[in-house]
């Protein structure tokens, strides 16, 4: 599959190499505004692929993606120390007006993945700016939170993450939901295998992962300016569900129907194939976690209101 990459930045090179390396991509095409670093880029990738897969990568303009089947957007600008992902939002919308409409032009059958910060909000930007159904927009969502989580949980555990089923929902962003009732270790709900391997979840145990998981982000900003490794792989892991038709669950975001709110883009876990997002699933939650869904898909809601295309 040829896939497209608006935004050479961090995020969207970290995408790059890590789309490279696991062989998500036959074609990778890099743009972006400076046309210099995407080449830069493009070749630095490219003197990896000899250690991984075949992959063609080059730089180049929009017309370029044509025939790409996964265009990721990661356009914009950084995360400033101490900024929240909403106060992105006015600063990324009107760049998304100008590259959106350039790539449905160059490549209308791709599915559009944006990485762009506050990506939920994003989201529901591209869709509409857009025009495409609602399942073939895809935002990263909560995808990464989800790993720091099922990281976290798995550290607590002596186990790998991997066997660690458990999921973020809600806002990429200080609202979102761990939803810690639906969370299991292998087969087991996560207390009961908690308390076989002898280490209890506490409250204590949960308000610490809890605070690692949320907080993650803001560490890593205070200590060297942006996060780019994490999502790059969770982007590259998106791509590979598409690419291979996979049917894969994933927490990412979407415009969706929430009730008693109408059409928001938020996370939930969803099933990805070729044709992008195919079902939506929603673990079975607590009442306090059902009470801060909603309070999240509000705060989305009420945001993304307010933006006018």
């Amino acid at each position: 599959m040829k896939v497209g990459i608006v935004g050479t930045g961090m995020v969207g090179s970290a995408a790059g190499f890590a789309v490279a390396l696991t062989g998500a991509a036959s074609e990778l095409v890099l743009i972006d505004h400076n046309p210099a670093r995407a080449l830069a880029e493009a070749e630095d990738i490219a003197h990896a692929v000899p250690f991984g897969r075949p992959l063609v990568v080059r730089a180049g303009g929009y017309a370029d993606l044509a025939g790409a089947g996964v265009v990721i957007l990661a356009a914009g600008v950084n995360q400033s120390p101490g900024e929240t992902r909403l106060d992105l939002l006015a600063r990324n919308a009107a760049v998304f007006q100008q590259i959106v409409p350039q790539v449905m032009q160059a490549a209308p059958e791709a599915i559009l993945l944006i990485a762009t910060n506050p990506v939920d909000i994003m989201t529901d930007i591209t869709t509409r700016i857009s025009g495409l159904p609602p399942g073939r927009v895809i935002g990263s969502g909560t995808i990464l939170d989800t790993a720091r989580f099922r990281s976290l949980l798995g550290r607590h555990l002596g186990i790998s993450p991997q066997s660690v089923h458990a999921y973020v929902l809600g806002e990429h962003g200080d609202s979102e939901v761990l939803a810690w009732s639906a969370a299991r270790a292998g087969t087991l709900p996560l207390r009961d295998f908690a308390a076989q391997v002898g280490a209890p979840i506490t409250d204590a145990v949960m308000a610490e992962i809890d605070q690692g998981t949320r907080r993650a982000a803001y560490r890593i900003i205070e200590g060297k300016g942006a996060t780019w490794y994490g999502i790059g792989a969770g982007l590259a892991r998106i791509v590979r569900a598409i690419a291979g038709d996979e049917r894969a669950v994933l927490s990412v975001s979407m415009r969706a129907n929430f009730p008693g709110l109408g059409d928001v883009a938020l996370s939930v876990p969803r099933v990805l194939g070729r044709d992008g997002v195919m079902a939506d699933l929603m673990p079975d939650l607590n009442a306090g976690e059902t009470e801060a869904l909603a309070a999240s898909a509000r705060l989305l809601w009420e945001t993304a209101g307010q933006i006018r295309l």
